[in-house]
């Protein structure tokens, strides 16, 4: 943190504050404490005869690598709208049936929440995010080409946990 967003003063330090237990980000100026919180990303583990649906990223990061139709959740949305919007962003798919699956907590400072989908129909494409759209086995996945470990553990546990429906938890 470069800039103290109440008072705008650069005189930010590092320390833990009074009756908190962790180091925060406070203003020296003002006093104003800085929190930060994980990012939710939300997407689909969408499935057309049992085939997963991944998208070649064609933005960083990772650029080039497999990954699940995912994104940052928006302010005003839910998190399986927002997942549906992911997937409608970065292939042009169009999903139904779709339920929470896995809940992923990253290193990063990001949390993954996957939906299991069903794909609607085939009718998928590249988008500016995303150079190539395609449908993949479970023996045919490119595990060695997967952008996240989010993305892997998910696609994972769903084709363990397919039968039996439940939903899948971890933390780094």
């Amino acid at each position: 943190m470069n800039y103290c967003s109440k008072c705008g003063s650069d005189n930010i330090t590092k320390l833990v504050p009074k009756d908190d237990h962790r180091l925060r980000d406070v203003c020296n100026n003002c006093n104003e404490i800085f929190y930060t919180n994980p990012r939710i990303v939300v997407g689909t583990i969408a499935i057309y005869n049992n085939m997963i649906l991944l998208a070649k990223r064609g933005i960083e990061p990772m650029k080039g690598k497999w990954n699940l139709p995912a994104g940052f959740l928006e302010v005003d949305e839910t998190l399986e709208n927002g997942a549906i919007r992911e997937t409608i962003e970065e292939t042009r798919a169009n999903v139904a049936n779709v339920e929470l699956h896995t809940i992923y907590q990253a290193k990063s400072n990001h949390l993954y929440v996957f939906y299991s989908a069903n794909l609607i129909d085939t009718h998928f494409q590249e988008t500016p995010e995303s150079a190539e759209v395609k449908l993949f086995n479970f023996n045919e996945i490119p595990w060695n080409e997967i952008a996240f470990t989010s993305n892997a553990f998910a696609i994972k546990s769903f084709f363990e946990e397919k039968e039996k429906k439940e939903v899948s938890f971890l933390s780094e």
